[in-house]
């Protein structure tokens, strides 16, 4: 079947047809747990990129919060140009039948708290949000932020029961931004032309790989000077910290950026290869765990991850971030042994 578009013959196939039915009848619809900065502009990037209707939910204390953001953030549809659908609720029956659910909520570490206090308490949280996922949105695709990130991964995976495919989390992608960032203002280039990759955990976890780093395809170490390679590394791994010593607050706008990307990737079926907290079974030589690796995301979520060979310095490296994700995973199920 053939169909002219501006005077130039299109085929048509079935699919096609198909596609344009789907397109023309569905939205996708993007649950996002909790309401906080985080949430919140999770919402903001994705109503904008107009990804699909958008239900953000939080606690019944902070129902208001939920519904208060959400209704000024779809009063700006008609200034941006979208027409996203957006919910604020408390009732997890509002995700239902959601492609995405993104998983905000939990606490920030306190003052005097340790780590292993900071990963009860939030286990907890991502605990119970996973088991409402599971019964509210059964066949959705989790994108965890809460930290500590590794372990909150390993949480809803349990959690939920979902294949692992179904189960990610976000960092790198946040990281690999930060890192690109600092070397184009190092170069004075527009940061669309630097292509960077990041692998292992979050923050001092990070395996920098500055050999796959380039500028238009230039590499960076012919660009820059070594030192200064390393300094934008450091400053990427500390890049959270930096935030919150300004501020007094953790960042927002750049960890919902990188996971709208991830929202994005999956809802579009993009098929982009993503740095994300993916679960291993052997790639890297990693086994069991969620790992920073590069993953290409689709419309089944982690639909591959792309493994090639690392020199032996960063395999080391690897392998030591790995270890300490092993670790946070021995705390989780040490203190929740119904989720080894």
């Amino acid at each position: 079947m053939t169909r002219k578009i501006d005077g130039v013959p299109f085929l048509y196939t079935s699919h096609t047809l198909e596609s344009e039915t789907q397109m023309a009848t569905s939205r996708a619809k993007i649950s996002i747990i909790g309401a906080g900065n985080v949430g919140a502009t999770c919402a903001h990037w994705a109503a904008a990129k107009e990804l699909g209707d958008i239900v953000v939910l939080d606690i019944p204390d902070k129902e208001g919060v939920a519904k208060g953001k959400m209704l000024d953030l779809a009063c700006c549809g008609p200034i941006e140009g979208f027409d996203s659908a957006i919910t604020g609720t408390s009732d997890y029956a509002d995700i239902a039948g959601s492609d995405v659910v993104v998983i905000t909520a939990g606490i920030p570490r306190k003052p005097g708290m340790s780590r292993d206090d900071l990963i009860e308490t939030n286990v907890k949280i991502v605990k119970s949000v996973s088991e409402n996922i599971k019964k509210h949105a059964p066949d959705s695709i989790v994108i965890v932020v809460s930290n500590p990130l590794d372990a909150m991964v390993y949480t809803a995976w349990k959690a939920t029961g979902f294949p692992t495919n179904r189960i990610m989390g976000q960092a790198g992608s946040l990281d690999v931004a930060r890192f690109r960032t600092f070397i184009a203002w190092e170069i004075g280039c527009s940061v669309e032309d630097v292509q960077a990759l990041l692998l292992g955990g979050h923050g001092d976890d990070m395996v920098p790989l500055p050999r796959l780093t380039s500028v238009h395809g230039i590499p960076v170490t012919d660009l820059l000077p070594e030192a200064t390679i390393t300094a934008c590394v450091d400053r990427a791994k500390v890049g959270g910290g930096e935030v919150v010593k300004l501020m007094g607050t953790s960042a927002w706008y750049a960890p919902a950026s990188g996971t709208v990307q991830m929202v994005e990737a999956i809802v579009k079926d993009k098929k982009r290869i993503i740095p994300s907290a993916a679960y291993c079974d052997g790639q890297f030589g990693s086994k069991g765990l969620f790992v920073g690796v590069p993953a290409l995301l689709g419309k089944d979520g982690v639909e591959k991850i792309v493994e090639f060979k690392l020199d032996a310095a960063e395999q080391k490296l690897f392998e030591e971030s790995a270890s300490h994700v092993e670790d946070l995973v021995k705390t989780v199920t040490k203190l929740f042994p119904e989720l080894a």
